[in-house]
């Protein structure tokens, strides 16, 4: 089974990505900041890092940096509402896809099958 790490700071936001993944058929961890997620990275088999970019203490595009060096096999994906923000991480972030708020939820768990190679209609 996939397992996601969401890093998102907005707990609304957090508990609704989460639900839809789960419900996908992905196994989902969710942590509210980048520092949080860290621990994971290092101890958890992470296939996906999904984080939002613009949260406290420490950003998603500095997430993705560490995450790249902790656990270089882990594909990135960002959530961002800031088009001036997605565009910095596509310059600055190892190879991730940037998806922009607001967003279809049918269309991120596209964006993660693609991440994967799975078919539309295969189960995860």
């Amino acid at each position: 089974m996939i397992r996601i790490l969401l890093a998102e700071d907005d707990e609304a936001m957090r508990v609704y990505l989460q639900g839809a993944l789960q419900n996908a058929g992905y196994s989902v961890v969710a942590v509210d900041c980048g520092t949080a997620a860290i621990p994971h990275l290092m101890n958890d088999d992470i296939d996906l890092l999904l984080t939002d970019i613009v949260m406290p203490e420490m950003d998603g595009i500095e997430l993705a940096q560490q995450c790249a060096k902790i656990s270089p096999m882990t594909r990135i994906m960002f959530i961002t509402g800031f088009a001036a923000v997605s565009l910095r991480a596509g310059r600055e972030a190892p190879q991730a896809k940037v998806l922009s708020k607001p967003f279809h939820l049918r269309d991120l768990v596209m964006e993660v099958r693609r991440a994967f190679n799975v078919p539309e209609h295969a189960s995860v």
